[in-house]
């Protein structure tokens, strides 16, 4: 359990920060809500990721273009059902693809877009209620780890954003940083993420 947390954890992490690099208009935007609310320079508490609405729309925004669990926890009918014009038997096991319901462009508009913005006047949340956006499942069997990431990844994040400036190690264009995923039981970046960090001004 602490593996599989800090893993799926740790990769949203990065593709968020990989987001940002290539968007600096939205890192701008993080950094400065950043700076109004908590105080440039200061560590991230638990209390404080509620009063940062802009960074919780930029992980939300992370959790349904990048789900960290690509296809969720396999289910399995227990009665024959019918679904739509489909007849499901009895004991069939489905998976569902949190990776393709997050970029399906009859449900997200501009959905190959980043795009945190379109998460400040919705509701949807991630915590399975919205079966648009569901990173970590739903139901009774929802991710045991839900709890955990959700308090994590804003203050990690968040202190990241907020204590240092960032560029990337290399002379490329950020647009160019290569986002190609490797998919396993877990989505993450095929090339890990290099940064260098820098003081603040």
């Amino acid at each position: 359990m602490f593996a599989a947390g800090t893993d799926t954890t740790s990769s949203t992490i990065e593709w968020a920060m990989t987001e940002l690099l290539r968007n600096p208009h939205i890192m701008a935007k993080a950094k400065e809500e950043l700076e109004n609310v908590i105080g440039k320079g200061k560590f991230i508490k638990e209390e404080d990721s509620l009063r940062l609405p802009y960074l919780s729309c930029i992980i939300k925004e992370t959790l349904r273009y990048h789900p960290p669990i690509p296809l969720l926890l396999p289910r399995k009918t227990k009665n024959e059902l019918k679904f739509y014009e489909y007849t499901i038997p009895k004991g069939t096991q489905v998976l569902v693809n949190a990776w393709a319901l997050g970029r399906d462009p009859n449900i997200w508009k501009d959905s190959e877009i980043f795009k945190p913005e379109r998460f400040l006047t919705s509701s949807m949340d991630v915590r399975g209620q919205d079966f648009e956006l569901i990173p970590f499942g739903g139901g009774r069997r929802i991710c045991p780890g839900m709890p955990l990431a959700l308090r994590i990844i804003p203050m990690v994040l968040g202190s990241l954003l907020n204590n240092f400036n960032w560029s990337l190690d290399t002379k490329d264009h950020p647009t160019n940083l290569d986002m190609k995923e490797r998919f396993g039981i877990t989505i993450q970046k095929a090339d890990p993420l290099y940064v260098v960090p820098k003081p603040l001004d």
